[in-house]
């Protein structure tokens, strides 16, 4: 017997020592952590102040495509990596609609006589719904083409077929009829305005970010909850077998899922290319990336957690840089992300996965 013990046995102790080896791993960095952000703080608090203002506007943005990967794999159980891109196609579609088209000024042509101010939110939700529709558009014809084949087939096959259509965006963007691959100085539909606040500068494009994300986040939560399409979006992340015999249309329960998706990552493209104004073809990778570690840490397959995991996330990328070094903005995030898979791999908010036999 003792020969069939020790075997089995390995493995728990392994997954003890890597288990106790993560957790090490991660006090050493909190301390660390906790050590560089409060002298910083003491030294200035201001800034200090400042920088978590900063996070907050990048981690709302993270929230819109966060959500967008953690409801598709809730349903799916896909990693949905050309989500990044077409959060990319979003801001593109933004700089169209303001920069060729012209469509953010058709309610200061059509009425004249209101408030400067006005307008321009007009035209800016004008701009929000064009770029969420096409993304909404883009996001169901890929599930369509290229994940809707394959949805049987071991979850490798949807994996690797993810990252192709992932390059094939970013790459047939970056032709010289589609996209290019310059730098695109994106005009904002909203003039900025700054406020200083004890010697914090807030501005109205922050506002802005932080009203849409939350709006479109309790919206979300309201569809998925109250809902009839919201309650078959739960049925088939559930068990899509039963759902079926239950009457429900899995592959339009999908379809809608990813048009869902798609449409925040429209808008979370235009919010960021207001945000931080210059766009380019291959801008959704690093924000794409940073939100799918968003939404493991918040649990993948949570929307609520998505949004804490966003936050965190921006927080993270915002004063690391600030504090630690600029390059180490990026691995720091990327950081986060093995230490979650050593500790709590479900995230904070999520919840064991049961296979189905």
């Amino acid at each position: 017997m003792s020969a069939t013990t020790t075997p089995l046995s390995l493995p728990k102790k392994r997954l003890s020592i890597a288990y106790l080896a993560g957790r090490a791993i991660l006090v050493i960095l909190l301390l660390l952590a906790a050590w560089r952000l409060g002298t910083g703080f003491l030294e200035n608090p201001t800034l200090f102040a400042q920088q978590v203002v900063d996070g907050l506007r990048l981690g709302f943005i993270y929230a819109l495509i966060a959500l967008g990967y953690t409801m598709v794999y809730g349903i799916v159980r896909l990693i949905n990596f050309a989500h990044g891109d077409v959060f990319m196609v979003g801001a593109f579609i933004g700089l169209f609609c303001i920069k060729r088209w012209h469509l953010n000024q058709i309610p200061a042509n059509l009425f004249p006589s209101l408030p400067a101010g006005l307008t321009q939110i007009m035209g800016a939700l004008i701009v929000f719904l064009i770029s969420g529709l096409a993304c909404m558009f883009l996001a169901v014809a890929i599930e369509r083409i290229a994940y809707r084949p394959i949805r049987e087939a071991p979850r490798i096959n949807a994996l690797i077929t993810a990252i192709g259509v992932s390059f094939f965006l970013e790459y047939f963007g970056a032709l010289k009829f589609v996209f290019g691959t310059d730098y695109n100085v994106y005009e904002r539909p909203i003039d900025a305005i700054f406020w200083e606040i004890a010697g914090v500068r807030v501005s109205n494009i922050t506002l802005i970010i932080v009203v849409v994300s939350v709006l479109m986040l309790v919206g979300l939560q309201l569809f998925v909850r109250r809902s009839k399409t919201g309650k078959a979006m739960r049925a088939v992340a559930a068990d899509k077998p039963a759902a079926r015999l239950m009457g429900i249309n899995v592959d339009a329960t999908i379809s809608i899922t990813f048009a869902i998706g798609g449409f925040l990552a429209g808008i979370g493209g235009v919010l960021y290319a207001i945000a931080f104004p210059s766009v380019w073809v291959f801008m959704g990778i690093m924000p794409g990336l940073k939100a799918f570690v968003a939404a493991v840490l918040g649990g993948i397959g949570s929307i609520p957690g998505a949004f804490v995991g966003a936050l965190i996330m921006g927080q993270a990328e915002t004063l690391a840089a600030a504090y630690i070094s600029t390059p180490m903005r990026d691995a720091i995030a990327f950081a986060i992300l093995i230490i979650v898979l050593l500790i709590k791999p479900t995230g904070i908010l999520g919840e064991p996965e049961r296979e189905k036999a």
